[in-house]
């Protein structure tokens, strides 16, 4: 995977980062109805790993349910009762970026990277996979401090250490549904990000090999949203949806493709459905973020004035 990025490169790496960050903490998601035998493993998978039951709580809570605020109170619980678990840290790296929270964003993501080097002698799945994280949150770092023109050939040297340690984990469980659902995010970003690639090759990963299902729907609606093709983008996100129908953030991105497919098909009803949408998600505006609360509302005022 190492051999597609060059010095060239630097420009769609910026749009990679700058993507990837945003959306995160989707990559790092659980699984919705997890199976008490999983021992706290929120992945389907016949070797379940036990990850924690704090970490497993906030799962549930930001994944879910979409809500920020309990989740954050269980990962503080977390980082305390298990400290050697690097979703935690990769947790709060990518809340705190959420938060605009440049520090912390490094503080959590050294962590992330240091717990997973350490878990590769116990668990080399995982631990590569997470040094993979790490290496990841730490170009977010990059970019938010030294801005996209400067930070990128940095940043670009990070996604060189991901494509690394992924192809590691890879060879030691090619069908893992933990480290599917993450790499297949990434591919769906490089797919819809660079020229010339295929992104079709992603959602097949995803939707063969990855796991849980809603996380799948929801990376998969999110590229064909990308791609503007808003038909399939629409079916996805519903099928998110009937497993995920508490989380106000499935609302959000449907609204956004409404709109975006109202506008192609100079359709008013179905702006007026997008902007139902963004009310149905601004319901439970108060366990989200704050910016992506301002986001929501920024974008259902215009599109409320578009009808208008």
């Amino acid at each position: 995977m190492t051999k597609k990025f060059s010095a060239s490169s630097t420009t769609s790496s910026k749009n990679i980062f700058r993507f990837a960050s945003s959306i995160f903490t989707t990559l790092i998601a659980l699984n919705l109805w997890v199976n008490p035998t999983l021992a706290g493993d929120p992945f389907p998978r016949s070797q379940p790993r036990n990850i924690g039951d704090n970490t497993e709580a906030a799962f549930k809570a930001v994944f879910e349910q979409g809500d920020y605020q309990a989740g954050q109170k269980y990962l503080q619980k977390a980082i305390s009762t298990e400290p050697n678990e690097p979703l935690a840290y990769a947790m709060q790296a990518s809340l705190a970026y959420t938060q605009q929270d440049v520090e912390k964003l490094d503080s959590y993501s050294a962590k992330t990277l240091d717990t997973a080097k350490k878990l590769i002698v116990s668990d080399p799945l995982r631990g590569n996979l997470y040094a993979a994280v790490g290496h990841f949150l730490k170009g977010a770092v990059i970019l938010t401090r030294e801005g996209t023109v400067s930070g990128a050939p940095k940043a670009l040297s990070r996604l060189r250490d991901v494509y690394k340690h992924l192809d590691k984990a890879e060879a030691i469980s090619p069908k893992d549904p933990e480290l599917n659902l993450i790499k297949g995010y990434m591919d769906l970003m490089l797919a819809v990000n660079l020229p010339f690639a295929n992104p079709q090759q992603a959602i097949q990963r995803l939707e063969k090999n990855a796991g849980p299902q809603y996380l799948v729907d929801r990376g998969i609606a999110i590229a064909y949203r990308d791609l503007k093709k808003y038909s399939q983008a629409l079916a996805y996100v519903n099928r998110a949806l009937e497993n995920a129908s508490d989380n106000p953030e499935l609302y959000y991105l449907k609204a956004q493709i409404l709109r975006e497919q109202a506008k192609k098909q100079q359709d008013s009803q179905m702006t007026q459905q997008a902007v139902a949408h963004f009310d149905k998600a601004l319901e439970k505006k108060s366990q989200l973020p704050v910016s992506v609360v301002k986001q929501i509302e920024r974008e259902r005022r215009r599109t409320a004035q578009s009808i208008k």
